[in-house]
């Protein structure tokens, strides 16, 4: 049987003490130590603590770990540091730390109380990630890929991604709100910070792709570098730089631009400005549509008035001629009578003594012959007389004609009677309901207005029976 221990055995107090006292002489200051974020944590009171492996076996399940921690007091002048330089710790990062080395006596084991981490390693790191990715993007023909779109010339259709109710989603809201415009607006709620604010954003953009969208506008309110990180990370940039839309982006900053800003077809620094832009451009071609309005109806009244002066100029000239044709015709029937009395005094002259010799009957007949005469002289003359009257009916039923015809192709009165002119999204006149499909944002003219309206159904008529009605 063994011996009892003799008075050398050492109790666990003295034994953690000599630990303590090696651990203390062996790291008397502060050291600097490299390890990957296995976790990290932050507790109720703002104590940080962080989970530490080495790189190299940082997969490996019985790699050596050590447990850092950072007082709530010297935690709070590390973060602010951390978020100025837009950095989040997070697992997987490696960084380098400055601490003291302790000896914990309550759980025995050896711990590192963070004082400083190496901001400049990590600054470092995040440039080198950033320039990768712009490299990538670059190489993949995707860096100004979005540039090259072009924004329809009035785009009311917005797929808005951003968090539903913050600053930055009203401020945007309120700069399409103040144009007046019938914007149409699909909301894609998503978290803008955090470490899950990349995945929703980018899935966000991916499935407006296919909705009726104009332009795709991602927007978030100020904050710090660290609340923005989310814009500079790859799956957003390249949902942007993917899109078949044009994506803008309004990321409340004031410093550098992040990657989502690089790829993207706009970048505004508030949603406030990216709104009143977006805005903008739809008043103009509001105003461009209600210019070429007034060019053409200035062009139909420039029209109407020339044909108004040239049916006047017609009206005088056939009165003109009208008037004309009768003095003509009065005077040819003046001198056929002057004609007809001087043949018939030469003949009655010459036949005197015939006359006198001449029966009865032959007077009786002579007699007859003159108001046989008279009368179809008479009857000519009615004729003739009635003909001017008759001709100036044509001719001013002719102008009537021609006045209604000018009439007809008057743009406004056409309105006034009841008709309308109603325009898609795009400006072209709707002749048909094929392609129309429910949302579309219609605008119908009217004689005094535009009234604007959304399609909610459209039924065509029946073809079949329409043709077999005309047949």
């Amino acid at each position: 049987m063994a011996e009892p221990p003799g008075t050398d055995a050492l109790s666990i107090t003295d034994l953690y003490a000599r630990v303590d006292r090696a651990v203390r002489s062996t790291f008397p200051e502060e050291v600097w130590i490299t390890g990957e974020i296995r976790s990290i944590k932050v507790n109720a009171n703002g104590h940080c603590f962080i989970d530490l492996v080495d790189p190299a076996n940082a997969q490996s399940s019985g790699a050596p770990q050590l447990s850092v921690k950072c007082w709530a007091n010297r935690w709070r002048t590390v973060r602010s540091t951390l978020e100025r330089l837009g950095i989040t710790l997070d697992a997987g990062m490696v960084i380098r730390a400055r601490g003291e080395v302790e000896f914990y006596k309550v759980r025995g084991t050896v711990d590192f109380k963070l004082s400083e981490i190496d901001t400049d390693a990590l600054m470092g790191k995040v440039a080198a990630e950033r320039a990768r990715l712009i490299q990538a993007l670059v190489d993949e023909n995707l860096f100004d890929r979005q540039r090259r779109l072009r924004v329809p010339a009035l785009p009311l259709r917005v797929g808005l991604v951003a968090s539903p109710g913050t600053e930055g989603s009203n401020d945007f809201l309120g700069g399409l709100k103040g144009s007046g415009l019938a914007f149409h607006v699909t909301l894609a709620p998503v978290a803008v910070q955090g470490k899950d604010a990349p995945a929703q954003v980018a899935a966000a953009i991916t499935d407006l792709q296919s909705g009726a969208i104009d332009v795709i506008v991602v927007v978030r309110g100020g904050g710090s570098k660290a609340d923005l990180a989310a814009f500079d990370q790859e799956p957003v940039a390249r949902a942007i730089a993917s899109s078949d839309i044009p994506v803008w982006t309004g990321i409340g900053h004031t410093g550098d631009q992040s990657v989502a800003d690089e790829v993207a077809n706009r970048a505004f620094i508030t949603p406030t400005e990216c709104g009143q832009e977006l805005a903008r451009l739809a008043l103009d071609f509001w105003r461009e549509v209600e210019a070429a309005g007034s060019v053409l109806a200035r062009i139909a009244q420039e029209r109407l008035l020339h044909a108004d002066k040239t049916l006047a100029s017609h009206q005088r000239a056939m009165a003109t001629g009208t008037r004309n044709q009768l003095d003509r015709h009065a005077d040819g029937l003046g001198h056929r009578a002057r004609s007809l009395r001087t043949v018939v005094r030469g003949q009655l002259d010459t036949h005197a003594e015939r006359l006198v010799v001449a029966s009865g009957s032959a007077a009786k007949t002579a007699e007859r012959a003159v108001r046989a005469e008279a009368a179809g002289l008479a009857d000519r003359t009615r004729r003739l007389a009635g003909l001017p009257g008759g001709r100036l009916e044509v001719e001013e039923l002719r102008a009537g004609q021609r006045r209604r015809l000018l009439g007809a192709y008057d743009y406004q009165r056409q309105l006034e009677r009841g008709y309308s002119v109603t325009r898609d999204g795009s400006g072209a006149v709707l002749r048909s309901v094929a392609g129309l499909a429910p949302g579309a944002v219609l605008a119908t003219q009217l004689a005094d207005g535009t009234a604007h309206s959304t399609v909610m159904d459209t039924t065509a008529n029946d073809t079949d029976d329409a043709t077999e009605g005309r047949q």
